[in-house]
């Protein structure tokens, strides 16, 4: 087993480039996970995984066997390097404050349309131009929790393999088929699958419990700041707007998400 104790040591500062750096992540189609929960997820959800890096005095030994039982389970030939880490490296590596004493190197997914694989009456997600990975996060906890088929980014403004990212949505960026395309690249693709999709804006819009989402269905959000582009608003099966009784006329992306999805739910019945 390999011992690294110093943050000057080569790989030490790739794995650093990798959490700083998204066209590192890109260059290299691997990122970093950290946290037991988090890896545990990202197996379940068939990512493949390079290497463990741990911290002996956090994790415990059964926890650790645990972890790397699954990955060998998961892919028999795996050849996944276990390495032992000093605290000075941990704390160079480790995103969190409350620390579990372990961090995986894993392989980047296809993110293409193509490759979704839908249910034949799907449940989507599209949000549009989300830059803030607090948001994307909340979203993808909001898809999981909804168990629905997929969420797709519309000209993404971000990296998805953000540790921001991966931190923010407790690992449900490994439990939900994520893909990406540019805003004309989904709308063609909803329509080539026949899926009905109901942008939420202010403009030209019916309240959102009026619909029908029990048909093949996306829900479509944008920014808190300016919404969603206008080929969306023009290309939609329908317009949808949550009703606020306050003040302003906006929420938060992804409670409105949640608002969206949660009643596509109900009118599935379950």
């Amino acid at each position: 087993m390999k011992k690294i104790e110093s943050i000057q040591n080569p790989f030490i500062k790739s794995l650093v480039q990798l959490q700083e750096k998204a066209k590192a992540r890109k260059q290299t189609g691997t990122f970093l996970i950290e946290g037991q929960r988090e890896i545990e997820l990202a197996l379940k959800g068939e990512y493949e995984i390079e290497s463990i890096l741990f911290l002996p005095e956090i994790i415990l030994e059964n926890r650790l066997n645990e972890i790397t039982s699954s990955i060998l389970t998961q892919r028999a030939e795996s050849r996944c390097e276990l390495i032992e880490i000093s605290k000075e490296v941990y704390q160079k590596l480790a995103y969190r404050d409350s620390t579990e004493g372990i961090l995986a190197v894993a392989k980047t997914k296809s993110l293409s349309l193509h490759d979704l694989k839908l249910s034949k009456n799907p449940l989507i997600l599209i949000a549009e131009s989300l830059e803030k990975p607090g948001n994307l996060g909340a979203i993808l906890r909001t898809a999981d929790a909804a168990n629905i088929d997929a969420v797709i980014i519309a000209n993404p403004r971000t990296d998805l393999y953000n540790p921001n990212i991966v931190r923010s949505s407790v690992g449900c960026l490994f439990t939900r088929q994520i893909a990406i395309g540019t805003s004309e690249e989904v709308i063609a693709f909803l329509k080539q699958n026949n899926i009905n999709f109901y942008s939420a804006t202010l403009q030209n819009s019916t309240e959102y419990h009026t619909q029908d989402y029990t048909k093949p269905t996306a829900l479509v959000v944008g920014t808190e700041a300016t919404g969603l582009t206008e080929i969306w608003r023009k290309e939609s099966t329908s317009n949808i707007i949550i009703p606020m009784q306050g003040e302003i006329d906006s929420m938060n992306v992804s409670v409105a998400a949640a608002i969206l999805l949660f009643e596509a739910k109900r009118q599935r019945g379950f």
